[in-house]
């Protein structure tokens, strides 16, 4: 029990950006693309699998049900589908730094985790690739 003549706090139940970090992700986006290092790997779209996880940090003015004020991860999946549509790349570490640097661009993405995952390389595994974790060190201000 509180004190007597104590206010209760009041419980905003509304979407407020200053409470902390929201993270805005993508599962399983599954393209076709040429990657790889050895010489059937040029000339032969291969599966590749991509999972995005951006640490978002939100400004101090509430998001107000407004596309302008959260990360949209519409652009999220544009911009990957361009950067593994844009011609061959020898390795999957490449194509995640590629990603992780434009999800970057945008100040209010304090990190960005990529998984990037070949799925037809081994008939024995359901996939192989890489996952990185890179931080924002742009200016915020």
């Amino acid at each position: 029990m509180g004190k007597p003549g104590a206010s209760t706090p009041r419980i905003d139940p509304t979407a407020d950006g200053r409470r902390g970090i929201r993270h805005v992700f993508v599962r399983d986006l599954e393209l076709c693309g040429l990657i790889g290092v050895r010489s059937h790997e040029r000339d032969r779209r291969q599966r590749v699998r991509i999972n995005l996880d951006l640490a978002v940090e939100e400004g101090s003015e509430p998001i107000g049900d407004d596309l302008a004020h959260v990360v949209s991860y519409e652009d999220i999946l544009d911009r990957a589908r361009a950067i593994a549509g844009a011609g061959h790349i020898n390795l999957v570490e490449t194509l995640a730094e590629r990603i992780a640097e434009t999800c970057l661009e945008d100040t209010r993405v304090c990190s960005a985790r990529i998984r990037v995952e070949k799925l037809d390389v081994f008939d024995d595994t359901e996939s192989v690739g890489v996952e990185i974790e890179r931080f924002n060190t742009l200016d915020r201000a």
